[in-house]
């Protein structure tokens, strides 16, 4: 088992980047956004790391930001599509395929589901959210 003390650890095609979490997740989500869909060739399976994440072969990595709010990383040896990262609180968004032990992991949510194309669907039951959700949910609070 590939997995650390307080995470889990993972790697791009070629080897060239390698991760490890600092917390243990087991839950996956998916994007149906259009750009997550242009991005990836596919919907993009995600696990939400909140806490950091650390990189070797750093300087494998190329960064894209994509929006006002996030960035998009990849090995720019061998292309695998590594995290989405929010700029505002740092997080990552990493791909559960590039992890080194993918057991134990459950699918359990689905957000821009207003954008997934008609053409295919899930069979598995979870959680939806639409854009304006998603938005909404990460927006900053007003004190008052």
């Amino acid at each position: 088992m590939n997995t650390q003390k307080n995470g889990r650890t993972g790697r791009c095609l070629c080897g060239e980047v390698t991760f490890a979490l600092t917390e243990d997740i087991d839950e996956v989500g998916v994007c149906h956004c259009e750009m997550c869909r242009r991005w990836a060739g596919a919907p993009w399976f995600a696990i939400h790391c909140k806490k950091p994440v650390s990189f070797d072969g750093e300087q494998h990595i190329v960064r894209f930001q994509s929006s006002d709010w996030a960035e998009r990383g990849f090995c720019g040896n061998c292309g695998t599509n590594l995290f989405y990262r929010l700029l505002a609180s740092g997080e990552y968004i990493l791909s559960p395929f590039t992890l080194d032990d993918q057991s134990e992991l459950s699918f359990t949510g689905q957000i821009f589901i207003d954008e997934k194309p008609e053409w295919y669907a899930f069979a598995n039951e979870t959680p939806t959210m639409t854009g304006a959700e998603v938005f909404a949910m990460y927006a900053p609070k007003e004190e008052g």
